[in-house]
């Protein structure tokens, strides 16, 4: 019985750990969601290689549990690769952002999500899969006078970007080939300082290699738009996935100390970030927290602070 239990919790951690090891062979996109929760698969295997242990003590189980832990510690470090050192608390906030997967057919919330955003203080809020508001958009533009998205530049209603100040040559685009209009790009003034906003909803990173092509196309936007810039939205990906570390590494992107989990719901603090705020210096971020009540989305929101280097 001994050597029946160590031989399936053995299997199970070699497929575990061979599953989640191929990032660093070749990015495959049916496992990309594997390799988003790398830390979360590596610290099971490791949990289960100690289990085996318990059972029987043979190298096999030492060999599982040193690559869980090494790929845990590994995954920690690429989290921590981008992050942007902490600034002084006491400076005030440029501009204040909000983030927000609604989720498109999230109807019977809407009118309770438009008096979040106008009661947020933030500056500028993305709403994506916007079609739950669309009915709020007066109220909303009494706060948010500016606007683009959901019939401002797109017939469709998935990506909606609010601002209390004017959006300077304000634009749609596609990203990859499977999904149109899901990027919108602005420039805000805010006290002569303009900033560059992108506003981004990238497909689920199964879906074939477009998630792939929508990060590349990400990759050749951004250089054509010199100057502070934030690049927030739905990834459907954490920053472990290895089209995201490419993104960040080519373009110098920075994160907060701590991405919050947004996704999925029931997991709480312990799921994954798959929605994110991204800065490009001199812009840097102060703060990124969660929306914690979810409004009946399956994501959480987020809510940003910026600052700006001299």
């Amino acid at each position: 019985m001994r050597d029946t239990i160590f031989c399936v919790m053995s299997v199970l951690t070699t497929l575990v750990l061979a599953i989640i090891s191929l990032r660093y062979v070749k990015d495959f996109y049916l496992l990309s969601l594997f390799y988003s929760f790398q830390i979360h698969l590596a610290a099971a295997a490791a949990v289960a290689s100690g289990i085996a242990l318990l059972f029987k003590r043979h190298w096999y189980a030492l060999l599982t549990l040193g690559a869980s832990m090494v790929l845990v510690v590994h995954g920690i470090v690429m989290t921590r690769e981008f992050v942007e050192p902490a600034v002084d608390e006491s400076r005030p906030a440029l501009f204040k952002l909000m983030s927000f997967n609604i989720e498109n057919d999230n109807f019977a919330n809407g009118a309770d999500i438009a008096d979040m955003a106008i009661g947020s203080g933030a500056d500028v809020v993305n709403i994506l899969e916007a079609e739950p508001v669309l009915s709020e958009l007066p109220r909303l533009l009494k706060t948010y006078p500016y606007y683009v998205g959901c019939g401002v530049g797109m017939g469709q209603c998935d990506t909606l970007v609010l601002s209390k100040r004017p959006l300077i040559e304000p634009r749609i685009r596609s990203l990859g080939l499977l999904w149109r209009n899901r990027l919108t790009i602005s420039t805000i003034d805010f006290d002569g300082q303009k900033i560059n906003f992108l506003a981004a909803h990238l497909t689920k990173p199964y879906y074939d290699e477009f998630h792939g092509l929508e990060v590349e196309d990400l990759a050749e936007i951004i250089p054509s738009l010199p100057g502070p810039l934030v690049l927030a939205g739905d990834f459907n990906t954490s920053i472990l996935a290895p089209d995201v570390q490419y993104l960040m590494r080519s373009q110098g992107l920075g994160t907060a100390s701590l991405e919050p989990a947004t996704w999925p719901i029931a997991a709480g603090p312990f799921g994954i970030s798959i929605d994110h705020v991204f800065s490009k210096a001199p812009l840097r971020l102060k703060s990124v927290r969660r929306i914690e009540n979810n409004f009946g989305s399956n994501h959480f929101g987020l809510m940003a602070e910026f600052l700006l280097d001299p």
